[in-house]
């Protein structure tokens, strides 16, 4: 395809001035967006042959209006912002990013872990506030700390970053069990269980799978329950997999210990969020996967994909 028409609409999620989006934009007859909201996403696409999004929503609507859109590329590995149905009925194409954040969503699962059992922060801040000068002793162990190793964890989705974290889990001494949708693909000789038998056994619960329509809020008030008083549940991966007041309400009464969390159902979080203000819940602002070398590999990764859909040899189609 020659004269190619881009359009990116949310590049403000992927830069802020500190990588450069050329690979995308020397494709075609560019125009970049910093934010769009969805009620101006189809103004915003209009001619263009392809669209490049993180989390704008494009559906029915936009694909109605959009005649020449016949390309959708992400900026994220998952894609439940597309209506995907809607992209085949129209001819279009919608290829994700898979793999691009492993390191660094698995560097952020094991962040929250550590600082859970470490208690690092807390550590820095007693020292900065002068709890360790003239004290009586050499070490002052006033905050309980425990030991990852020997303890059970739990994978929740064995793709890349599963796969990433249950590496450093071993490195670590630690068992690991996983739940899996495809357990024939587990080739390492993890334990592959259900689901309720992870959450009964493990100690630590690592959610890595996308969110689909199946496992929407799988972590309920009733899986819960099945979990130890002492577990710690992370989730680095869609806030849709966790029913949020659920989670509020179990950390509130202690039916789990803690939890660490990289996603909310909506985000930006709400003024209303359940888990907001909750003591034993860690809250980042879904930034796992936004070091500076993950976005750059990223943006080279999206260009990747339209140059082969240009090229008529698409790559990484999630709609087939």
């Amino acid at each position: 395809m020659t004269d190619m028409k881009i359009c990116i609409l949310d590049a403000e999620t992927v830069t802020r001035d500190d990588v450069r989006l050329d690979a995308i934009t020397e494709l075609g007859e560019a125009k970049v967006f910093g934010f769009t909201k969805n009620e101006d996403i189809a103004q915003a696409i209009g001619d263009a042959d392809a669209v490049i999004c993180n989390k704008c929503l494009i559906t029915e609507q936009v694909f109605s209006a959009c005649e020449n859109l016949k390309y959708v590329g992400l900026f994220a590995t998952g894609y439940n912002n597309i209506d995907l149905a809607a992209a085949t009925k129209h001819g279009a194409v919608v290829c994700n990013v898979p793999s691009y954040s492993r390191d660094a969503v698995a560097q952020h699962t094991f962040a929250f872990i550590l600082e859970y059992y470490s208690k690092i922060s807390q550590y820095i801040k007693m020292t900065a506030d002068g709890g360790w000068i003239n004290y009586k002793l050499f070490s002052n162990f006033c905050i309980p700390t425990a030991e990852v190793s020997g303890r059970t964890m739990g994978i929740v989705g064995y793709g890349s970053i599963g796969r990433k974290v249950a590496d450093i889990a071993r490195a670590f001494g630690m068992k690991v069990i996983t739940y899996t949708r495809s357990p024939q693909k587990v080739t390492d000789g993890t334990e592959c269980v259900s689901l309720e038998e992870l959450l009964k056994r493990s100690d630590i619960v690592s959610l890595h799978c996308p969110l689909t329509a199946e496992n929407d809020k799988m972590i309920n008030a009733e899986t819960l329950s099945l979990m130890k008083p002492s577990a710690l549940l992370v989730n680095t991966a869609r806030g849709g997999l966790v029913d949020e007041p659920a989670l509020a309400k179990a950390l509130k009464d202690g039916v789990i210990a803690a939890a660490c969390v990289d996603a909310l159902t909506l985000e930006p979080m709400r003024e209303d969020c359940a888990l907001q203000g909750v003591d034993n819940c860690f809250i980042t602002p879904h930034v796992a996967w936004a070091p500076r070398e993950t976005r750059e590999r990223l943006i080279e990764r999206v260009a990747e994909n339209l140059r082969a859909w240009r090229d008529g040899v698409p790559i990484n189609v999630v709609n087939r």
